[in-house]
């Protein structure tokens, strides 16, 4: 007889290194932990970023991205077909947007839905199309998962979505650390993709202001993206590229939190803010912008870190000079944010996921 339900995990791709595939794979694989039967069906690309649990199960309907666009009715009808031929019971829009292709593919089968937002409500990443395919998922889906507390009142006060609507944040997607960051070093750390939303052009002339008062300290960037080189030539304009570091994307970011003193989001928005819980875990003290919806959940100022306005570089500036300079108010906020990230286990949130899969709760 069967227990549990089968689920499959719809996304665009894995072989990407962003925070939303990287929490699909890391809800995968503890729920495949955990004994359910789960599958991962990428648009395109079988390649992943992340290492999956060996009993998940990875698809792609297409080898390159294609246009969905003209591949539209291929890619809607290859979900359908593949959710009948591998008997899914729950599927997973790892996207609110593929509820555009996911409504129809699943018309008149025995299928759960379930709309994964990443994103906040307030933003739709450029695509107005967005904003259609959460009206969808409010009035079609089973259930529909944000991230904040904050982003679900906004779905309910907005659309009073006929389905069930859950705020199940991101967990912390390596083990706690047993240990604490030592900040012994002289590193400003920031990580994140090198895009507008993520703000590092303002980091950048916030960090022309510190730099020449603590010449001894650097700034270390992790990750990667469309924004680097004008980045790059930005840290040269402002005389600044010798105490700056753009180091890529790290398969070791863990150790990137250990040999940090400050951690810095510069974000103009966020939906969860996942760098934010890593870098409270390793009990690094955190400077970040005031953006909608993660940082206002996860962060409580001048308590666990220092919040300043989004664009403001000169408060962004002066509060890392602020933690570069009193170590002890440092280790005080730090201490905090390192308790606070502790309620964000990956057991505890896959415990949250467990119970919304549960028969009778979708």
């Amino acid at each position: 007889m069967k227990t549990l339900p089968t689920i499959c995990f719809l996304t665009g791709t894995l072989n990407a290194f962003a925070g939303a595939e990287r929490m699909t794979a890391v809800i995968a694989n503890a729920l495949a932990e955990r004994g359910y039967p789960v599958l991962i069906l990428s648009l395109w690309d079988e390649r992943s970023c992340f290492a999956l649990h060996p009993a998940v199960r990875h698809h792609a309907l297409f080898a390159q991205r294609p246009s969905f666009k003209r591949a539209y009715l291929a890619t809607v009808s290859g979900i359908r077909r593949f959710v009948r031929r591998h008997g899914i019971d729950v599927l997973i829009d790892v996207d609110t947007m593929l509820t555009l292709f996911t409504l129809p593919a699943t018309l008149g089968l025995n299928v759960r839905r379930i709309a994964w937002e990443h994103c906040h409500f307030d933003e739709d990443l450029g695509k107005p199309a967005r904003r259609i395919a959460r009206r969808l998922a409010a009035r079609f889906d089973d259930a529909v998962v944000v991230l904040t507390e904050r982003d679900r009142q906004r779905w309910l006060t907005a659309l009073a979505p006929r389905c069930r609507v859950e705020a199940i944040p991101n967990p912390l997607p390596f083990p706690f650390p047993e240990v604490p960051a030592s900040r012994d070093s002289k590193t400003v750390l920031a990580v994140g993709r090198l895009v507008h939303a993520k703000g590092f052009d303002v980091l950048l002339n916030a960090w022309a202001w510190v730099a020449p008062r603590h010449p001894d300290w650097r700034l270390e960037i992790v990750g990667e993206g469309e924004e680097r080189q004008a980045l790059e030539i930005s840290a040269r304009n402002l005389g600044i590229e010798s105490s700056v570091s753009m180091l890529g994307i790290s398969a070791s970011i863990d150790q990137c939190y250990k040999n940090a003193a400050i951690f810095c989001l510069s974000s103009r928005y966020e939906g969860f803010g996942l760098v934010l819980l890593e870098a409270m875990a390793f009990a690094l003290p955190v400077v970040s912008t005031n953006c909608k919806v993660g940082p206002r959940e996860l962060l409580c100022s001048n308590d666990d870190s220092l919040v300043v306005p989004v664009n403001d570089n000169l408060a962004l500036a002066s509060a890392l000079s602020h933690l570069i300079t009193d170590h002890d108010d440092g280790n005080r906020l730090g201490r905090a944010a390192r308790k606070k990230a502790e309620t964000y286990s990956l057991i505890r949130i896959a415990g949250q996921w467990e119970f919304i899969l549960r028969p009778g709760r979708l």
